[in-house]
């Protein structure tokens, strides 16, 4: 059994994951293993951060473990918020703050493409690798539905007419950035095994 640290604090990011991961994984959070204490994220970039949150939790335990960090990227916003999409409104991580200001600079764009992008980067015996995965929607003009978490609210993944936060898990995950991240992360920990 391959054990792996998934190096985050966000409960609802470990509910996403834990399902996909088939096969002969043991997963762990940082909750699990006692470490409270907050993962810098001092980057401009999602990619970077991705590998800075798998590199200290990496240095700090020296077990094999991945990290990901995911951002809402806006085309009208010239890709708002992208890297800051947990801290728009403020460091206080209030996603309500967060959509409130979303849909205020929102008003009046007739563009309401967006992206949702996840880098994952899995720290494996030393070795670095990184995967990713992109969910292309709109962002709504108000919010819809009480599921899910952060942006869900207002994001209508394409191929759909809801927004992830009227989905269940199991629906969202058709559509998932994470999802498709964390599938290019058990494909390469799958033939990596063999």
């Amino acid at each position: 059994m391959t054990e792996l640290i998934f190096a985050t604090h966000n409960e609802n990011k470990v509910k996403e994951v834990i399902p996909l991961l088939t096969g002969d994984f043991f997963i762990l959070s940082l909750s699990q293993l006692g470490l409270n204490e907050d993962i810098p994220e001092p980057y401009n970039t999602i990619y970077e951060n991705a590998i800075e949150k798998a590199r200290v939790i990496y240095e700090k335990t020296g077990k094999n473990c991945f990290a990901e960090d995911t951002g809402l990227e806006v085309h009208a916003l010239g890709g708002e918020p992208g890297v800051r999409s947990a801290r728009y409104a403020g460091e206080a991580h209030d996603f309500e703050a967060n959509i409130d200001k979303l849909l205020g600079k929102m008003e009046g764009q007739t563009d309401r493409r967006a992206r949702f992008l996840t880098i994952i980067c899995l720290i494996l015996d030393g070795e670095r690798f990184i995967f990713d995965g992109i969910c292309p929607g709109t962002i709504t003009f108000s919010r819809r539905g009480e599921k899910g978490f952060g942006y869900d609210s207002v994001f209508v993944p394409d191929g759909s007419l809801k927004t992830f936060a009227e989905m269940d898990l199991e629906e969202k995950n058709l559509f998932s950035h994470r999802r498709k991240a964390t599938e290019k992360l058990i494909t390469f920990l799958n033939k990596r095994d063999k």
